[in-house]
């Protein structure tokens, strides 16, 4: 591939732009336990401390994923100042050990994170916080090299998630044991046997390059990064992650749980404003590219407009289920959309997902958590609803009206 190529597939704002973890952030992490976190959580005592009351700031933390939506529409719409806040200027990070780390260390106070990294961080680093929100639902993909036409395919091969504890990994490893197909954590250039898939963590800045080179076979992370693999000729969408688990989030807003507890009319307010933005977001998609573009007022994501106007098209979604890419057409879906309520059945299958799903590192922690307990403590749903009422009740997000629901996961 010449020069002037892997520019115009690369669509970060650097070439060290990582937007997902390493083995060497998943220690960074990692070691934010016990004696190790104790000057991260009083520095963040500190900061959190510093303001009276409701008089904190809002400080933003995310990356530039369509996951982050919501936090940056309603700066974007200054829907924080109309509840009442002051918010300084959305802090972008290259890495989920980077925005964990200043969250803990108080330097962010509101962040989007991978959903089933929050119990990673609550449970496994053990530092106190909460789901307040979800911030999507939907908005990934698998992603694979064209001569690949089904999941049986990678078989033999390499494919990229973006982090351990993501819900790219579960669905991605579902998907595979459902075609008969073995998840393996291999060395690179290890042989492998024909049933077997290589998986490993990547950043996704770094995937579309990997997959036009042909070092992996496929990836599956959140949009843009399917759609700039489109657009570039790179690879194809072989799934949608939506298309496998119904509407089911990705990411979500976190927020430490001295701040709930402490600062609810504050954690009141931040949520009214994430709510009234995927209220707005969710009537007003074909603008929603304009607001987050490299080209954009603030500049929040390096991300081309035709990127993103890709992921946000109402009308984009119709020609992968004509295709036969989209296997449930019944659901009737999009490739992302909003809805705030964090179901607790969702949380609950999420627990019971990951414990059979092939993860690095020290997950002992999973084993002890019992799905409708950690349903109940991860999660404060209370905000969210008194937020959903004042846009106008769950009916505006095609919520039920007893905030329940059943998970569907079919590969």
């Amino acid at each position: 591939m010449k020069n002037d190529q892997k520019k115009s597939i690369h669509i970060c704002a650097s070439s060290t732009c990582d937007c997902g973890m390493s083995r060497r952030d998943f220690l960074r992490i990692s070691s934010l336990t016990g004696a190790a976190a104790l000057p991260l959580l009083k520095a963040g005592d500190v900061l959190a401390n510093k303001l009276p009351g409701d008089d904190q700031p809002v400080r933003i933390g995310y990356l530039p994923i369509t996951d982050a939506t919501p936090l940056l529409v309603a700066h974007a719409r200054k829907l924080y100042e109309a509840e009442g806040l002051t918010v300084e200027q959305p802090r972008l990070f290259r890495s989920w050990a980077q925005i964990v780390e200043a969250f803990v260390a108080g330097q962010v106070n509101v962040i989007h994170l991978l959903s089933p990294s929050t119990l990673w961080v609550r449970y496994g680093t053990k530092f106190p916080a909460k789901i307040v929100a979800w911030n999507h639902v939907n908005g990934s993909g698998l992603t694979v090299a064209h001569d690949i036409n089904s999941v049986k395919d990678l078989g033999g091969k390499t494919v990229a998630v973006p982090f351990w504890y993501s819900i790219h990994n579960i669905l991605l490893q579902k998907l595979l044991v459902d075609n008969g197909l073995t998840p393996v954590t291999r060395t690179a250039n290890t042989k492998l046997a024909p049933n077997e898939v290589n998986l490993l963590v990547q950043p996704p800045a770094e995937m579309i390059s990997a997959l036009a080179s042909k070092a992996i076979a496929g990836f599956i992370v959140a949009d843009p990064f399917n759609a700039a693999a489109e657009i570039n000729g790179v690879g194809k969408v072989l799934r949608f992650s939506g298309d496998v688990w119904r509407d089911h989030a990705c990411c979500v807003t976190f927020i430490a749980q001295r701040d709930i507890e402490t600062r609810p009319l504050w954690t009141q307010a931040v949520t009214n404003a994430l709510v009234k933005a995927q209220a707005w977001a969710l009537n007003n998609l074909d603008d929603v590219p304009a607001l987050l573009a490299a080209d954009g007022e603030n500049r929040y994501t390096p991300h081309a407009r035709a990127v993103l106007q890709k992921v946000f098209s109402t009308n984009d979604y119709r020609q992968y289920e004509e295709s036969g890419v989209v296997h449930h057409k019944g659901w009737h879906q999009r490739r992302i959309d909003f809805q705030p309520y964090p179901f607790a059945s969702y949380t609950e299958e999420l627990v019971r997902s990951l414990r059979s799903t092939r993860l690095e590192g020290d997950n002992q922690f999973l084993a002890d958590l019992e799905p409708a307990v950690v349903a109940k403590d991860l999660v404060d749903d209370s905000f969210v609803r008194k937020a959903i009422d004042l846009v106008g009740g769950p009916s505006v997000f095609n919520i039920p009206e007893n905030y329940t629901r059943s998970e569907t996961l079919v590969s």
